[in-house]
């Protein structure tokens, strides 16, 4: 929970920045962390989505389907085969107790908290010195959308729409405030002036 009146934006990680991490992650034995910041970066899902997952439904799929817990809505997800190989590796990693648990408990036996990813990802980013400013949960979502758009750069308004519709937004003009990228078109208005 954020304080009164307080700004609680999150930003996205570059994607390179995001795909080291996640390999650092893992080299250092923190698989949780580094299967959760996978998973957010590939699905664009929320935290409550992703905490809510169990082994059964990513491990070894090529897709799942999902209710979102915000929106009541359905989604399908496809899971590229790189990121199948580091789900794959993670379970091994982690051994859970079955297929059927939650991908991401805690050394307490529990599912992390919101707030408790949080915090960690405060500390990620002060271990990792990531270069982002705003580092939270919903820095993953974000960081999926910015690589899903910055990829289809040819075609950025189709890229837009197919956001809009990943992320169940009511128009293009959400998606593009959303992503940063309305901010980042008016402070181009600057540059263009010379001196």
């Amino acid at each position: 929970m954020s304080l009164k009146y307080s700004n609680t934006t999150a930003d996205f990680l570059e994607w390179e920045e995001a795909m080291n991490l996640i390999r650092k992650l893992f080299k250092d034995e923190n698989y949780s962390m580094s299967l959760l910041i996978a998973l957010g970066c590939f699905f664009g899902l929320r935290i409550s989505d992703i905490l809510s997952l169990r082994w059964n439904q990513i491990l070894n799929v090529n897709e799942f389907t999902i209710i979102e817990h915000k929106t009541g809505k359905k989604r399908t997800i496809r899971i590229n085969a790189q990121l199948k190989r580091h789900i794959t590796d993670c379970y091994k990693a982690m051994n859970p107790i079955g297929s059927n648990a939650p991908i991401l408990v805690s050394q307490k036996g529990t599912v992390y908290s919101i707030q408790r990813i949080n915090i960690i990802l405060k500390e990620l980013k002060k271990k990792y010195r990531l270069h982002i400013e705003n580092f939270s949960c919903h820095s993953l979502r974000k960081t999926f959308g910015r690589q899903v758009y910055n990829m289809n750069n040819d075609n950025s308004e189709l890229a837009l729409v197919k956001l809009m519709e990943l992320f169940n937004h009511s128009s293009v003009s959400i998606t593009k405030r959303y992503l940063g990228l309305r901010q980042e078109e008016i402070l181009q208005a600057y540059d263009c002036l010379s001196f």
